[in-house]
């Protein structure tokens, strides 16, 4: 009994500790060596030159040399590489030179940049020298598009992409406030505190000494700066050093455990993604991507943070920023724009772009830490049949195990899970089971007992295999970093192996960061071992994105290659976008949590991440039903809409609240299933593009400068703009509708003036969401219990007139569910109205497997907004059949009077090609 008795109670102590947000537990900028080191330096402080410059094999290439010794410094000269790419893409990297037998080679983060990417270099020919802008002192230019140059100052080193020719301006520079420093691996020569690091009670070793790299990046032109998630905080960074900043701490990039974050705090979360993007009205955009998976600190620099040091002189504005990691090389990008969809299509070129979902996955989610028993979930499941609210998904968390074993069922909660996912299916809907990287240390439980025997899990600095603690108890954590253990682990998804589970589950992710509840900041020691000896602190923001791709992987086995993987993951890292959905944590029952999630969510979407969403409701605590509808109605335009909610919770599904509150969630989960063929349309976009289904304004509109800062409304693709209400009790609010067209109400059809700002009165029925003159969104009105069952329903075409009486859109259709989209099994179509005429046109290539998929839906209404006056007839064309237009509700539910012209039951296939022309 003693051992249980003691889990039992260090869990109950670590859960009760958590519940709240402890400062004290997590380490500051001065708490952290190399931080504090960085940011005491002063501009000017770097000594390197540039020299021994060339072209080998296609790069740039050279020296970058201490002009004059340090004292008790060994400063062995670095080596510089400059690649460029297509599409405005300068890539360098900095590390130690290897000809000098550095102690070890510093780690270099794999299986991150996609192999189409690395085929997309541009051979340098040759270089170009010229004078410095003040005639003293080289530079060195080469080629990286007919617009713009890569230049190298020689002394002091600098690096910056300029517009092409010798006065270009300036779009991004490394170095220019001369803050660069590489601590580089030495020789343990005398015991003091560079070989150790302790926080609290925890002492990491460092047995290569400091091995930190910072410097300085300025974005030119630029009015904001964004990006470098995950924290809790708004779409536009804040100053965190300079005048008029206080006791500000860096944005910190270290994947944590976080219970309970707080709002608008630069502290790290669950994901890291070292990419920021700059946004200004006169240049555009641009972007920097540092390839680290170690700890990170960035410092946004307010304007005159450097005025008391002489510095380069500049005619161009710019934001300056700090970048501290705690080891690793520099394996950078400067991404060029330049407008905003151009430098997130530049940066997944780099690190891919993401991955197309089955659409089930895009539906609504209905999680619980934990559904009891199977009784509980056929109630539940029932039950939103009986109040008539679709859903796709149904959850279990950990208490589904047989003592929190991943792989396993609790036989007396769960006898029949197959029986079970049948049921489910057998109505087009899913489950998903949650998987872990800690893996419980019992001899009776074969996944340890194997990993164990294979040497399969990270090693303490001792070298034995790391010990600690999680929901099981004692736990060992998989050494995913290793390609090996990774195919290992994604077998463990078979049929076979994952006994009780069918083609309808799938698989969730979490504690990846990876959480240690006995660890420092609730994460593994630094000092543990991975594959090939790499240091834990080498690689820690990266460990999730390789359990992630492992788990994927291992779905992708399952289904032979045919079907589409879901997982989500709490932890994230540049390329996780490959490899399924992110959702942004244990965030909190509050009002200001549902208004942080939009910049978080838009963030994600800026860095690559476009598959994301926020728990419904908050998960700690209980919402107020005013809350909890707000929530639904505000995350039923998330990209993943998932409601979840803490064991601790009272339950919270949508019919227990009254049936005036069921009737408001379920219509917000209705609008979610009306415009899934729209949201499919947009994750297929991302797909190839990159480009983010949840948008800051200023994507859509980047000359506006009253977008840049606005992180309460936000566009749903280039169409849709929505806006939360946030406040308690709200009756009125405000909205600004950007562009010179109108808008018009998602519900209504009421039309808005562009450019200004509306004081809207507040409803419970919904909240402020318009769809953009000029825009054509397609819609599925029929309501099912499940996106499966709407396959063969009809779609309704909502055409948005803007002033020149023109519009257009997408729709893009598939099985849903295989990769035969990769081999043309797709529909994908283009609307276009002009000149009184509505035509439907093919956007897919017309190669030999284009056929492969084929649908007989229909288009069962049109709705035109702003068109006027109100004409009679239309002729449908090449069937040259005469239809009737009458006024009509724009939306089927919801008890509006007719206000929009319709035309009903034209009944053209959306696979063909025709035109529908008002008479």
């Amino acid at each position: 009994m003693g051992k249980p008795c003691a889990l039992a109670f260090f869990l109950l102590l670590f859960v009760n500790c958590a519940l709240s947000w402890k400062k004290e537990e997590f380490r500051t900028c001065n708490q952290t060596p190399f931080c504090k080191r960085a940011r005491s330096r002063n501009p000017g402080f770097c000594s390197l030159i540039a020299t021994d410059i060339s072209i080998s094999d296609g790069d740039l290439v050279a020296k970058l040399t201490p002009k004059e010794n340090i004292e008790n410094q060994e400063n062995k000269p670095l080596i510089l590489t400059v690649s460029a790419y297509q599409d405005g893409v300068l890539r360098f990297k900095i590390d130690e030179d290897q000809s000098l037998s550095p102690r070890k080679k510093r780690f270099e983060v794999p299986d991150v940049i996609v192999p189409e990417f690395v085929n997309k270099k541009l051979w340098l020919q040759r270089l170009t020298e010229e004078k410095n802008e003040n005639g003293m002192g080289s530079l060195s230019v080469v080629y990286l598009s007919d617009e713009y140059e890569g230049v190298i100052r020689h002394d002091p080193f600098e690096l910056y992409v300029r517009e092409s020719g010798r006065n270009g301006k300036r779009i991004m520079s490394l170095n220019s406030n001369g803050l660069f420093d590489f601590e580089q691996l030495r020789e343990k020569k005398e015991e003091n505190e560079d070989w150790e690091e302790r926080f609290r009670s925890h002492t990491d070793t460092r047995p290569y000494g400091p091995q930190s790299i910072s410097f300085d990046v300025s974005f030119y032109d630029a009015d904001f700066v964004y990006g470098i998630p995950e924290h809790a905080t708004s779409l536009a960074l804040k100053p965190t050093k300079g005048p008029g900043v206080e006791d500000s701490e860096p944005y910190r990039l270290f994947n944590l455990d976080v219970f309970e974050y707080v709002h608008e705090s630069p502290f790290g979360l669950y994901g890291s993604i070292p990419f920021m993007i700059s946004h200004g009205k006169s240049r555009g955009s641009s972007g920097f991507f540092w390839l680290n998976a170690a700890e990170m600190q960035i410092d946004v620099l307010g304007k005159g943070w450097n005025d008391e040091y002489l510095m380069l002189p500049s005619d161009q504005k710019r934001i300056d920023t700090l970048w501290m990691s705690e080891a690793g090389v520099v394996d950078a990008f400067f991404f060029v724009g330049p407008g905003p969809k151009d430098v997130v299509q530049q940066y997944t070129s780099v690190t891919g772009t993401p991955a197309l979902p089955q659409l089930f996955a895009t539906a609504y989610h209905q999680c619980r830490w934990n559904y009891r028993d199977e009784e509980d979930v056929y109630n539940v499941d029932s039950k939103f049949d009986e109040h008539d609210i679709p859903y796709d998904v149904l959850w279990l968390d950990i208490e589904h195990t047989d003592g929190k074993k991943y792989f396993t069922w609790d036989r007396m909660l769960f006898p029949n899970p197959e029986e079970m996912q049948k049921k489910l299916a057998a109505k087009g809907r899913h489950m998903v089971t949650i998987v872990d990287p800690h893996i419980k240390r019992d001899e009776s439980y074969y996944i340890h007992k194997e990993a164990s025997q294979k040497g399969y899990y990270v090693r303490a600095g001792t070298g034995k295999d790391f010990d600690g603690w999680c929901w099981p108890g004692s736990s060992s954590y998989l050494d995913v970093v290793n390609p090996e253990i990774r195919s290992w682990w994604a077998d463990k998804f078979s049929y076979g192996n994952y006994v009780g589970s069918t083609p309808s589950l799938y698989i969730w992710n979490d504690m990846n960061e990876p959480s240690v509840f006995n660890g420092p900041e609730v994460s593994m020691p630094r000092d543990a071992l991975h594959y090939g000896d790499v240091e834990h602190r080498e690689l820690h923001n990266a460990y999730g994105y390789y359990f992630h791709m492992a788990t994927a992987d291992g779905l992708l086995k399952r289904g032979e290659g045919k079907d589409r993987p879901f997982v989500l993951s709490r932890a994230f890292f540049p390329g996780s976008q490959r490899y399924g959905a992110v959702w942004t944590g244990d965030n909190t029952a509050e009002w200001e949590h549902l208004r942080v999630s939009v910049p978080m969510i838009l963030t994600l979407g800026l860095t690559g991440i476009s598959f994301s969403g926020a728990d419904i409701g908050g998960f700690f605590g209980n919402p107020d039903t005013e809350l909890l509808v707000r929530w639904y109605q505000l995350g039923a335009f998330y990209p993943f809409f998932r409601g979840h909610a803490h064991h601790d919770t009272k339950r919270r599904e949508p019919w227990l609240f009254g049936e005036r509150y069921t009737e408001l969630m379920r219509e917000a989960i209705h609008t979610r299933y009306m415009l899934l063929p729209y949201f499919y349309t947009l994750f297929r976009e991302a797909n190839e593009t990159g480009t983010p289904i949840a948008r800051p304004l200023w994507m859509e509109f980047p000359a506006d400068e009253k977008t840049f800062g606005n992180d309460e409304a936000f566009m749903v693709g280039n169409s849709l703009l929505v806006q939360g209400i946030y406040t308690q009790g709200a009756k009125h609010t405000s909205v600004y509708l950007p562009g010179d067209e109108l808008w018009y109400d998602l519900k209504t059809g009421t039309s808005y003036e562009g450019g200004t700002t509306h004081v809207l009165e507040v409803s419970e029925d919904s909240i402020p969401s318009f769809q953009r003159a000029g825009t054509i969104v397609p819609r599925k009105d029929r309501f099912r219990r499940s996106s499966t069952q709407m396959e063969n329903d009809p779609y309704t075409l909502v055409i948005a007139l803007n002033s020149s009486m023109a519009a257009e859109g997408e729709l893009y259709v598939d099985d849903g569910k295989s990769f035969e989209f990769k081999q043309g099994g797709y529909i994908h179509r283009r609307f276009t109205f002009f000149n009184g005429k509505l035509t439907s046109s093919n956007m897919a290539p017309n190669t030999a497997g284009h056929n492969k998929f084929a649908s007989d839906c229909t288009v069962e209404r049109v709705i035109l907004l702003g068109l006027s006056p109100k004409p009679n007839n239309a002729i449908i064309e090449p069937a040259n059949h005469k239809v009737d237009i009458d006024l009509g509700p724009v939306l089927l539910r919801g008890g509006t009077t007719p206000s929009a012209l319709t035309i009903r039951k034209p009944n053209v296939r959306i696979s063909d090609d025709w035109t529908i022309k008002i008479l």
